[in-house]
């Protein structure tokens, strides 16, 4: 396969001085605030316009960052003040002569530590580019410098590389390479190391029990693994910006390098440890699923608005299917624990009730007001396109599998995309898509997509597991109340009542604190522990408070919702254990 870059950077040794120059101050940690200037030539116009980005790409949620904006002046270079007016909610105007030299100051808020926003205090500033960096439009495709000043003894780490001698002087090619490149500014550790003779640096700020010796054998292993699925890596140098926190989780890809957040104690926790892994393999397979195999209507970003697409599901669900696989492949766990993942997967997939509500490309179609914005009632009404999409893939990749002998993958339809994208340089059109994965299975699937796609019918797990030698074994588990709670000092407050179900029937409402079960007081886990010794078709009374009034009523008990284990089934096939481990790479004697 062809190892083509498709960046649209270009050397430096071509690009004049950039006309566009932004000067970052991180040095008031104590307030929070970024101080910035932008300084640039005005067009050839009597009206400056400049916008800031009301989203980041990879995050598909409108979040408005002009909000944390502040303290905004215009004047030339040499002081003489500017009139300017807000004309958008993310937009401004400056009037001024053509060709003159603007500068342009104000501050941004940053105190949200997540992937996609902004956070400064005395210890660091990470920063992401769409919600701190004002643009022109006509100045988009231009080359452009960013200098940063930060205190004493602090260093700087993104994947843009420096501009001259100066390490806290960086370049762009242009403003959506400049979005697409996280800064993080600090005293962080930065570790290097190599991966098929290329340059990976790993910054890691926070403190905790993460052992980067460890980590760094794990994710050579996981960028091998994946740089052979996709026949090697398209870029000069790649970064992993880590941030160490309490309870954190998160990640967002970019095009040659990503952030993640983790819980800064769980590492020495094999589960939590693992989870990181895949963490990790999920986000840097994102360098070619979306990053560089996109689809048409993310080829190129409008700011200003959401930019809908239909196919979330491939981008989000195929890389959340492989992210626990890689890790398999790479040897870093064992097939049991990736069946045991596959198990946790299906099970919230079967006891989602938005499953029979809302297609997959509905859910991404709608990411942008609901995937990021749930409430007590999204079970019920919505459908993650990560998590049924990552099932469907799996779907998709038994079938393909096993009509041609594991000669052929859903990993041969990336590829196939990265091809194609590299010939083209163009996005794919949701039919466009399918039609790739036609070609790869050579079959009209046309009735999988009607069904699992664009409509709700539920995915055929059980049969086509079992073709590889899997049985979904039910689990002993609580009968059936549609209660889901959330513990505050012991008080049990219900978090969400699900639909068709004998609390949605009693009234039962998010909010509500439950006081008793058959006359006895319940707290924290004894909920669980009386409702276990009950009987499926039981009637139970139970005693709750709605708005400062104690209510009573029955619920009567239905069949435990499905909860199932992922295991090898002592009656399969020799055929159907030399599929499994074609699949998985290991015996099933192993499993």
């Amino acid at each position: 396969m062809t190892q083509t870059t498709i960046d649209s950077s270009v050397s430096r040794r071509s690009v004049q001085p950039p006309a566009v120059a932004y000067f970052i101050d991180c040095q008031q940690g104590h307030t929070h605030l970024l101080q910035v200037t932008l300084r640039l030539t005005a067009p050839q116009s009597d009206v400056l316009a400049l916008h800031l980005p009301v989203w980041t790409p990879g995050s598909y949620l409108v979040r408005e960052y002009a909000r944390h904006l502040q303290d905004f002046t215009v004047t030339t270079i040499d002081g003489t003040p500017r009139e300017w007016w807000k004309c958008h909610k993310n937009q401004w105007q400056v009037a001024c002569s053509p060709g003159e030299a603007i500068q342009v100051r104000y501050a941004i808020y940053a105190h949200e530590l997540s992937v996609r926003t902004n956070h400064v205090d005395r210890s660091h500033a990470y920063f992401n580019p769409a919600a701190v960096c004002l643009y022109a439009p006509e100045y988009r495709d231009r080359p452009l410098t960013v200098t940063v000043t930060a205190p004493p003894h602090w260093r700087l780490t993104t994947p843009l590389d420096p501009w001259g001698e100066d390490p806290f002087t960086v370049w762009a090619a242009n403003y959506d390479q400049l979005v697409d490149s996280p800064f993080e500014v600090g005293t962080h550790s930065v570790y290097q190391f190599e991966v098929a003779g290329k340059p990976h640096e790993l910054a890691v700020w926070g403190e905790g029990n993460f052992e980067p010796t460890r980590a760094i054998a794990d994710l050579q292993r996981i960028i091998s693994t994946e740089a052979a699925l996709l026949g090697g890596l398209p870029y000069d140098r790649y970064v992993f910006i880590l941030h160490l926190t309490h309870k954190g989780y998160g990640g967002l890809e970019h095009a040659n390098s990503c952030s993640l957040l983790f819980d800064r104690f769980g590492f020495q926790q094999p589960d939590q440890y693992r989870r990181f892994l895949c963490l990790v393999a999920h986000e840097f397979l994102h360098l070619w699923n979306v990053k560089r195999i996109r689809p048409q209507a993310l080829a190129e970003f409008d700011y200003d608005n959401e930019n809908y697409t239909t196919s979330l599901w491939f981008v989000e669900g195929v890389t959340s299917y492989l992210d626990q696989l890689i890790p398999l492949w790479a040897g870093i766990f064992d097939a049991s624990h990736y069946l045991k993942l596959l198990a946790e997967s299906i099970n919230r997939y079967l006891q989602t009730p938005g499953r029979h509500v809302q297609s997959l490309t509905a859910a991404s179609f709608d990411a942008w007001i609901k995937l990021y914005r749930p409430d007590e009632n999204s079970l019920n009404s919505q459908m993650s396109y990560y998590l049924k999409g990552e099932l469907v893939a799996l779907l998709l990749d038994l079938r393909i599998r096993l009509n041609f002998n594991h000669q052929r993958s859903l990993v041969d339809v990336l590829r196939r995309l990265w091809q194609q994208s590299c010939d083209t340089q163009a996005g794919y059109t949701p039919d466009e898509l399918w039609q790739t994965i036609e070609t790869v299975a050579d079959e009209n699937l046309e009735d999988w997509r009607q069904a699992f796609l664009d409509g709700t019918d539920d995915l055929p797990l059980g049969d086509w597991l079992s073709q590889v030698g899997l049985e979904l074994v039910a689990q002993d588990a609580l009968p059936y109340t549609g209660l889901q709670f959330k513990q505050e000092r012991g008080a049990l407050h219900i978090k969400a009542v699900l639909r068709h179900s004998p609390a949605e029937a009693l009234g039962l409402v998010p909010g509500d604190e439950m006081i008793a079960l058959n006359g006895w007081r319940v707290q924290g886990e004894e909920w669980s522990e009386r409702l276990r010794e009950c009987q499926v078709g039981q009637a139970v009374e139970v005693t709750w408070c709605h708005d400062q009034r104690l209510h009573s009523g029955t619920l009567v008990l239905e069949p435990p919702q499905p909860h199932y284990q992922l295991r090898c089934s002592a009656q399969a096939t020799p055929d159907q254990r030399a599929h499994l481990e074609a699949w998985l790479g290991t015996t099933a004697q192993n499993l």
